[in-house]
Order: structure tokens, then C-alpha cells, then sequence
């Protein structure tokens, strides 16, 4: 089963409206991302906690990785960048730190806040190559930016 994006949305924005806890708001994306679609094997959040670290947050799967710092990483590329990044292939993206020896594909996108400053990044992880496309980016990423507006 595939993400249908659009019921997604609906209900997501239901679940979180009026809610401005960002810590409620990761956790209840976390949930509901990771359950609407089969090819998320973990699904979280990394949080910005100090100038170029990222923490574990809110997430739904196995044992995460605790700190990652900008510099390293899928994770760290996307806080460094504040960029999408649409990984394919794990194993070919110099720096990949592996949190879970599974996986095969990743994406992780920004998370910013009503002002635009990032606070964390959305990652999701899939024992599957090649499992994200850019229509998947581009849904998730309107998805985080209509729930953290508020924030």
C-alpha cells in the first residue's frame, strides 16, 4: 500500500489543528506517515537541540541513531543544506551513517518553523532501493510545511 497524499493531508491537518507543541506535532506525523504507506520502515524526526547537532525525536520503528551532527550523514546533509535529499542508494551516499543495516533508500526532508528557521528534519528510511520519488518529496514536504506554519 502507497501513501494516498491527498486523504493524508486531510487527516493530518485534522489530527493537528490548532496544535503549536512541536514535539506533539512530530510525534503525531510520526505515526501517521509511518503507518500510510508500506514502505516506510522507520519514520522520525531529528531535531535541531544545539548550533549543527541534530537529536533523536518523535519517531515510529526501530532504535534511531541519537545525534548526528551536520556534518555527517543523509540527515546531516539535508539539516546542512536545508534540501531535500533522495537517496536511492544508502550505501552510495558518502558519509551515510547506518542506524539500521536494512536499509536500502532514504529521504529527508526540512522541517522550518513559521519563521523559516529549521527546527528539525523528517527522516524516512525503506529496506527497499529506490523506494522515494520526487512526487513523494514534494507531498511530504507540503505536508510539514502546512503542520509547522503554526509553530
Amino acid at each position: 500500500m502507497r501513501a494516498d497524499y491527498d486523504s493524508l493531508a486531510k487527516t493530518i491537518a485534522s489530527l493537528t489543528s490548532g496544535e503549536t507543541d512541536e514535539i506533539a506535532l512530530m510525534a503525531t506525523l510520526a505515526c501517521e506517515l509511518h503507518h500510510a504507506d508500506e514502505r516506510f520502515n522507520w519514520t522520525g524526526f531529528y531535531r535541531v537541540t544545539e548550533p549543527e547537532m541534530l537529536k533523536i525525536g518523535p519517531y515510529q520503528g526501530g532504535h534511531g541513531c541519537l545525534v548526528i551532527p551536520f556534518s555527517r550523514g543523509v540527515c546531516g546533509a539535508c539539516a546542512r543544506t536545508q534540501e531535500i535529499q533522495l537517496v536511492d542508494d544508502v550505501d552510495s551516499f558518502p558519509g551515510h551513517i547506518a542506524c539500521a543495516s536494512s536499509t536500502r533508500s532514504e529521504i529527508v526532508l526540512p522541517v522550518k518553523n513559521a519563521k523559516g528557521a529549521l527546527i528539525a528534519v523528517l527522516d524516512i528510511d525503506s529496506d527497499l532501493p529506490a523506494a522515494f520519488t520526487p512526487d513523494d518529496a514534494r507531498a511530504l514536504q507540503s505536508i510539514l510545511d502546512e503542520v509547522f506554519s503554526a509553530v
